[in-house]
């Protein structure tokens, strides 16, 4: 006769029960755990992830990512080439299925989205790059945070691989790129130089110490970058040539500046943008003749506003493209300050420590309506090089920077000492942080030319 369970547990030997208990512990239970930790399912696999990693001939051994001089921020672990590609996987180890955006996001707009946090981050330090300028050198000057390192912009319709020095460096080999405008010009560049220093470092042959044009050569991939200064684009000479700290210039709207336009017929990728100097007292002129100032205070002439002489030195700029370049040119869109506070002049700083939200209220300035201009400018150049077959394309980084007030140098781009009073930077951005994204953005735009 057959009894219940449960009247035949109470007949079962204790012993045997709490034996019976331990055995069901130690193999069901860890089935079942395996079992719901990883659940059957189709294995997806795309033709990308089944892709192996850049040829062996162009591969560099391990790359040892030492600590920050005075940072608290830990060092990365050593870095393999070979090392599975994965979310968070750094540039230098990532399969083709983490460095490209599959076909259909390939029309995705890079420039709407929101910053997401990624734990990765710096792919490089003050300690292992050499590019990075004093004022950008955040960490070294005592930065307490290091949260604005650890970001990475995440466009709405699709994921933006971050940079790979050994991608980037296989598609230029052989060519040469150039970048012309300002200071944050030359800090895209530093952060090039620093994202590429994890696979080569250049050799500088550039032609003169003039560090306004710098050359520099990545002899294993015969690669060429060039850096030329030219704040406001177009023909510029000091009003008063004699006086070292005259700070009021002369600018030609309609003249090139043929320092940079007589080289460019030489690259095969051109990076151009301005903006920031245009704030400054300037004279205008147009067919050699003074047609207004900003901010000049001179007898009997006009008084012009500033986006006056921004609209048409940036016409002018790109016309000179227009006529003397072949390659991919790029326009990359104003870059905002963030001064709360007060004015650069008048105690204003930056002392937030992460991004804004989309939904967030922003501070607007006079630095969206440059960004209007610019688009305004870069629409009808487009149009004119179609009918060229010329390509001319817009990095529109603006909103994506317009969210990162916590990327500036700040008080931390000098040393702190009571002697010495020194404006806060809330225009150029710290190496590592956030303009290494443009970077990202970059690589991203040359692959869809190709």
């Amino acid at each position: 006769m057959e009894l219940p369970l449960f009247p035949m547990l109470q007949r079962t030997p204790r012993v045997a029960l709490t034996l019976s208990l331990v055995l069901f512990s130690l193999t069901i239970v860890p089935a079942l755990y395996s079992l719901l930790a990883n659940p059957i399912s189709p294995l997806l696999v795309s033709s990308s992830e089944t892709d192996g990693p850049f040829p062996s001939d162009h591969m560099h051994p391990s790359v040892r990512i030492l600590p920050p001089v005075n940072s608290p921020v830990p060092a990365p672990l050593n870095y393999t080439r070979h090392r599975k590609s994965s979310y968070h996987s750094p540039p230098v180890t990532t399969s083709t299925s983490r460095t490209q955006i599959r076909d259909d996001e390939q029309r995705c707009d890079l420039f709407k989205g929101e910053w997401i946090p990624n734990e990765e981050s710096p792919y490089y330090n003050n300690a292992t790059c050499w590019a990075i300028q004093e004022h950008q050198n955040c960490m070294k000057f005592g930065r307490p945070d290091t949260g604005f390192m650890r970001w990475r912009w995440k466009p709405d319709g699709c994921d933006l691989p971050i940079f790979d020095p050994n991608e980037f460096l296989e598609m230029v080999r052989g060519k040469s790129m150039g970048f012309v405008g300002d200071s944050i010009s030359r800090n895209q560049v530093q952060s090039l130089l620093c994202l590429l220093s994890r696979v080569e470092y250049p050799e500088d042959i550039s032609s003169s110490p003039d560090t306004a044009f710098k050359v520099w050569n990545y002899t294993s991939y015969n690669f060429t970058l060039h850096v030329m200064w030219s704040p406001y684009l177009v023909k510029t000479t000091k009003a008063d040539p004699t006086d070292p700290e005259c700070n009021l210039f002369n600018l030609y709207l309609d003249e090139y500046d043929t320092k940079w336009t007589s080289q460019i017929n030489q690259l095969d990728y051109l990076v151009i943008s301005s903006g920031h100097w245009f704030y400054r007292p300037v004279i205008f002129y147009e067919n050699e003749t003074i047609s207004g100032c900003q901010y000049c205070a001179l007898p009997n002439t006009t008084q012009l506003p500033l986006y006056y002489g921004y609209r048409k030195a940036l016409r002018t700029s790109l016309r000179a493209i227009l006529e003397n370049f072949k390659g991919l040119a790029i326009l990359r869109s104003f870059s905002p300050q963030h001064f709360e506070g007060g004015p650069w002049d008048k105690g204003g700083d930056c002392v937030r420590t992460r991004p804004y939200r989309r939904n967030e209220t922003i501070p607007e300035g006079a630095d969206l309506k440059i960004h209007d201009i610019q688009l305004e400018e870069f629409r009808a150049a487009e149009e004119e090089m179609k009918k060229k077959g010329l390509r001319l394309r817009l990095m529109d980084t603006t909103q994506a920077m317009l969210l990162r007030p916590d990327g500036h140098p700040g008080r931390y781009g000098h040393i702190q000492t009571a002697e010495v009073s020194l404006r806060n930077d809330c225009i150029h951005w710290c190496l590592p942080g956030p303009i290494d994204s443009w970077n990202d953005i970059l690589l991203q735009m040359m692959k869809t030319e190709k």
